[in-house]
């Protein structure tokens, strides 16, 4: 699961806050934990106000209206009621309540939130659970008894959120908990959650000097130091390359445009809420691009093309704006500026199932390369509000749905999650701990080549409209190299490694004969550099592993003489004696073959999924 914090989870709640079923036995278990926290707070707490509790996917959460703010202590405090609630094995039981009487009740009980929402309910009578002296207004369904809840944990601290999800109702505190069928699941996803804190990117790119983020600068704006901004500049030299030998051609667009563009577009209309307001420039407005596919629509439209020119396709890596709350923001992977990974095909309609081959083929050849080979895929269909015919929807998911059946991708179908110009691929790429992150989309669009009156003159003469295909391989620069991060936790394949080697001299009387190892590896395309501090040898091995340099370059009395080196890799350990020459044309190899592990790392050191 990402890590990225959504604006208000997803709550299990109907449109009036009280609980919906639950699908299956976790769903069921995970929400009967949230009332036991209730039952808990409830009782330490006399005043808390309850909101709503619903399961989520890795244990549940109550939200509550509280005087002050809770602490560590009272959380420790509520996690051992609850478990004096599960030790008694308290009886969860329905109560079908007329719904005057219902208001009475919770009236009665101090729960004016709870009555807000039952007034909100149509209907004559009232569904709720009970657990001892608890009760919660709920759809349920939940498990007979507190004794079978067996594992759960509160998170170390609560959280803010907002009565029903919005700003300007009251503050809410929010008791986050994990809930699992055994306590041995429930451990081992505290050791999964241990090694993910261990490999946040925001800790490693503050202690590896790759990128900050700055108050003086503003939230949600991504400042790349030397050794993060090289190894953008390498990913996206990669991604350059491989896109002229695909068939793309490169194009830069400008950062802002007149607002008519976005109007046209739809934008404006569907997507509004994510973009930042326009800037009034000599009496017209001007937007900060959110966008990247108006500015190549403009680009075909600047001349009329022959069918026999389609494909047209155009890749960039522009960077976009975009609104976010300040409460979502998060490190590389929630940001308001950020680079795309961008391109659009402009086909025929007969060329629109290759054109899509082609993309999926693409997206998984590049994320092999970066060290990612499993996914979860999702076929998302038509939303609610959407624009253009049935038809054209038909003709684009199914043209979707053939590729990913053709090239035999296991996926989910999404209802409902397009975006509203046209259905979509979604591929979530699986991290180390089997995290999902969302980076590669492939979309179907009729909508802008029919808003912009797009053409192109076909084989009969006569003018027609392109279909366009919108995708991202990537998704956003930031996003990914955060991900990259995690998924190595710091520790980058050597193509990507702004330091390759370091050179550690023993003492002061080796350093010449370093410096000069230094400069033939150097010579030969190596990055490579030299810590002649007057430092101890241990220590400077030490400092070279928590910068995850992949080779350390150990030279003393012995390799002087030698003229050799003492290997050591960042995770194999000790490799023994080698030449200068040798290792640097290892080096050069295995970064021209962008090699994903150079050297097999032991089982323990390796880092792998827990």
């Amino acid at each position: 699961m990402s890590t990225v914090p959504p604006a208000d989870p997803p709550d299990n709640t109907g449109p009036s806050g009280e609980s919906k079923p639950a699908d299956s036995p976790l769903e069921i278990y995970r929400h009967s934990s949230a009332h036991l926290l209730a039952a808990a707070v409830t009782e330490l707490f006399p005043e808390a106000q309850c909101g709503i509790g619903p399961p989520t996917e890795e244990g549940f959460f109550y939200d509550f209206l509280v005087p002050r703010p809770f602490t560590p202590e009272d959380l420790a405090a509520i996690e051992k009621r609850m478990a004096h609630i599960v030790k008694q094995d308290r009886p969860i039981e329905k109560k079908v309540i007329p719904k005057p009487e219902a208001l009475e009740l919770f009236r009665r009980k101090g729960q004016s939130l709870k009555c807000q929402l039952i007034e909100e309910k149509s209907g004559p009578q009232v569904q709720c659970y009970t657990m001892g002296e608890f009760i919660d207004f709920c759809l349920g369904p939940h498990l007979p008894s507190t004794g079978h809840i067996k594992a759960f944990k509160l998170k170390e601290t609560p959280s803010q959120s907002y009565w029903k999800g919005k700003e300007g109702n009251p503050e809410m505190q929010r008791i986050y908990g994990y809930a699992f069928f055994t306590r041995e699941e429930l451990e081992r996803h505290l050791r999964r959650l241990e090694e993910a804190k261990r490999r946040d990117h925001r800790k490693l790119g503050r202690e590896l000097d790759l990128f900050s983020i700055s108050d003086d600068t503003g939230a949600g704006l991504v400042l790349w130091h030397p050794k993060g901004a090289f190894i953008r500049k390498q990913a996206e030299d990669y991604w350059r390359d491989e896109h002229l030998k695909g068939g793309y051609d490169l194009v830069f667009t400008p950062h802002i445009a007149k607002l008519d563009l976005w109007k046209t577009s739809g934008h404006t209309e569907y997507y509004k809420a994510s973009m930042y307001a326009p800037i009034d420039i000599e009496g017209v407005e001007y937007q900060l691009k959110p966008m990247n596919c108006p500015f190549h629509i403009t680009i075909y439209k600047s001349r009329m093309h022959s069918y026999r020119e389609l494909p047209l396709r155009f890749a960039e890596l522009g960077t976009v704006y975009r609104f976010e709350r300040s409460g979502v923001l998060h490190g590389l992977l929630r940001v308001r500026g950020f680079t795309q990974d961008d391109a659009h095909v402009f086909c025929r309609l007969d060329q629109l199932d290759d054109e899509i081959l082609r993309v999926l083929d693409f997206v998984t050849g590049i994320l092999k390369t970066f060290g990612f080979d499993r996914y979860d895929i999702f076929l998302s269909t038509r939303p609610d509000k959407a624009s253009g015919t049935d038809e054209q929807w038909q003709v684009g998911t199914a043209a979707l749905r053939r590729a990913l059946e053709a090239r035999d991708l296991p996926f989910q179908v999404d209802p409902g999650e397009g975006v509203f110009y046209g259905p979509k691929i979604d591929i979530k790429i699986k991290d180390v701990l089997d995290r999902a992150w969302q980076c590669s989309t492939i979309q179907v669009d009729f909508h802008n080549p029919g808003r912009f009156q797009l053409e192109f003159i076909g084989e009969d003469g006569k003018a027609h409209p392109p279909v366009m295909v919108h995708r991202a391989l990537l998704g956003s620069m930031e996003r990914f190299f955060g991900v990259l991060i995690e998924h190595y936790a710091g520790a980058f394949p050597l193509w990507l490694a702004p330091v390759q080697a370091v050179v550690i001299p023993v003492a002061e009387r080796h350093q010449q004969y370093g410096r000069a190892v230094a400069q033939a590896l150097r010579g030969r395309g190596v990055r490579v550099s030299i810590d002649d501090r007057s430092e101890k040898m241990n220590y400077k091995i030490r400092e070279a592993q928590v910068q995850k340099v992949p080779y350390m370059l150990v030279v003393g009395d012995r390799e002087a003489a030698a003229r050799t080196v003492s290997v050591r890799h960042r995770h194999a350990g000790d490799l023994g004696a080698m030449s200068p020459e040798f290792l640097a044309e290892k080096i050069v190899r295995l970064t021209a073959e962008r090699a994903v592990l150079e050297e097999e790392p032991p089982a323990a050191a390796a880092g792998g999924v827990l």
